[in-house]
């Protein structure tokens, strides 16, 4: 099979085209720009790829309501021109084949399940942290969409008793995102994050809001794996102060050896590394393609 795969990232988009293994054969990226140039650049690559379906993992918000005239959009992302854009409908204006459709992080999720740290498994939450914190949910063996979808970046959190930062969220100022995503480093800090060293008191306050979010959805949703990604967590230290954090925060509440004993094997990093959004919007590819044929 040849499956065609766009993760949709606000700063850049990755195209690439794998097989039903999982496998990514070819790949890839541009900056993401005004959708009239930067779908022009996706129709391109596509154009001779010969593909039987593709799945696209995008940034949000997002309809993915079958039931609407507007599925298949991006809908209230203050991304200029991204606005009430008909992703879909431009990619079925040159291609008409099956298509899988979810955020980026569901999308991540979902292929840290079928290939990655959270294979074999019924359900995992993703966090991507970076320039924004999306959450990806993957349980009872689907991926959760319920009213919208899952918009985990923007609870709300404990504020550190050390940290006077306000948060930059537009709306909602010191949220998860607001607080903890690499703009709030840098903004709190005066540096880039890449910039501190590993002992440098951001990362205890990282940390900090990081685990809360983390045992709240341990809390909520019970997952049975927790999986780390995005820009931030590319700096290792974070892990196991998130450990630490979470089991503090915690307390002894949840009677569980992977969290107990066994927790440096329950929050991890994607064990598909930064190919965890392409990889996922392969496996939507590939079921819609399956489906199709049902």
């Amino acid at each position: 099979m040849r499956i065609g795969a766009i993760e949709a990232g606000g700063t850049k988009f990755v195209c690439g085209v794998g097989n039903e293994h999982g496998v990514i054969e070819d790949r890839v990226s541009f900056p993401t720009e005004k959708p009239e140039i930067t779908m022009a650049n996706v129709v391109d690559y596509f154009k001779d790829k010969q593909v039987e379906a593709i799945g696209v993992g995008t940034f949000g918000p997002i309809n993915i309501d079958k039931s609407s005239p507007q599925y298949g959009f991006v809908t209230t992302t203050p991304k200029p021109g991204w606005g009430n854009f008909d992703f879909l409908g431009a990619l079925k204006a040159h291609y008409d084949v099956p298509y899988g459709w979810d955020t980026d992080v569901n999308a991540a999720a979902y292929g840290e399940a079928v290939w990655g740290a959270a294979k074999g498994l019924d359900s995992c939450i993703y966090y991507t942290i970076g320039t924004g914190v999306g959450v990806g949910v993957y349980s009872e063996g689907k991926l959760v969409h319920g009213l919208v979808h899952p918009e985990g970046g923007h609870i709300l959190t404990r504020r550190h008793p050390e940290d006077t930062y306000d948060g930059f969220c537009p709306y909602h100022g010191d949220c998860l995102e607001g607080v903890a995503a690499g703009p709030a480093i840098e903004k709190r800090w005066g540096v880039k994050a890449v910039e501190l060293p590993p002992e440098h008191k951001a990362w205890e306050i990282e940390a900090f809001y990081i685990a809360q979010a983390v045992a709240g959805s341990i809390l909520l949703l019970s997952p049975r794996k927790i999986i780390l990604g995005g820009g931030v967590m590319h700096q290792l230290q974070l892990f196991p102060l998130i450990h630490a954090e979470v089991k503090r925060a915690l307390n002894g509440y949840v009677q569980a050896a992977e969290i107990l004993q066994n927790i440096e094997e329950y929050i991890v990093s994607p064990g598909l590394g930064d190919n965890a959004g392409l990889s996922g919007s392969l496996a939507l590819g590939l079921d819609a393609l399956i489906n199709s044929r049902k």
